[in-house]
């Protein structure tokens, strides 16, 4: 995992002493974590993509791509960026309309954003935005890529991203991610609404809720609702 992860702005400076020290905590918890605790959650819900995923192969009949998945797989876990390369732009070319092109690109990228190929990593994502043929697929890419595009500063454009419709499930990861967006831009007051909006979405079970509640706590939202 990368050393540097996302940074935070500075903060008005109409906020007391307490509220700075809030503010300082989760900076330093967010540098150190932010972008690590978004991959970490999404890739619960890849599971579920991939559970839908499988019954879009069984109603494809198309197996051929397995095989250039577990190439991707086994380039990952070697951290052989260049069998990694190659294996994604065959499946890309000869089995885009799979399911396991889908799959095998979301773990393409993360395998990229953790050897710092960043831009490798986006391309594979935005793929999946413009080819995916599984909702629950393109929803974990386009949060994924807001999260590369806030590392970057282009916050216009992930909160762009994330204008599209999502399946629900995916409701408080979104609000989440337009929150960390609209709180890098100083839009403090929209931002609080988003990460409210994350809160209630999330169940309590859900160890991001603690996530959610430093960053409301630090913006003076001192919501404790139930998700």
């Amino acid at each position: 995992m990368r050393d540097k992860f996302i940074p935070i702005i500075k903060i008005i400076m109409a906020y007391d002493h307490e509220e700075q020290e809030q503010l300082a905590t989760l900076k330093a918890w967010w540098n150190q974590y932010g972008n690590m605790v978004t991959w970490f959650v999404t890739a619960v819900l890849v599971a579920f993509a991939a559970w839908s995923g499988w019954k879009y192969y069984q109603r494809d009949q198309s197996s051929k791509g397995v095989m250039l998945y577990e190439e991707i797989v086994k380039a990952a876990e070697s951290k052989d960026q260049a069998k990694l390369a190659r294996a994604t732009e065959d499946i890309k070319a000869r089995f885009g309309g799979t399911p396991y092109a889908q799959m095998g690109l979301l773990l393409a990228a993360k395998a990229s954003f953790e050897a710092n190929d960043v831009k490798s990593a986006k391309a594979d994502l935005q793929w999946i935005v413009d080819h995916g043929h599984t909702d629950e697929f393109k929803a974990i890419a386009r949060i994924r890529l807001a999260g590369l595009l806030l590392d970057e500063k282009a916050y216009d454009e992930g909160l762009k991203l994330l204008s599209a419709e999502f399946p629900e499930q995916f409701a408080a990861l979104v609000a989440d991610r337009r929150g960390d967006l609209l709180f890098a831009q100083n839009k403090l007051d929209e931002a609080r609404k988003e990460f409210k909006t994350a809160l209630e979405k999330t169940e309590i079970k859900n160890p991001a809720r603690q996530l959610i509640q430093l960053k409301l706590d630090a913006l003076g939202g001192n919501a404790k609702s139930a998700g």
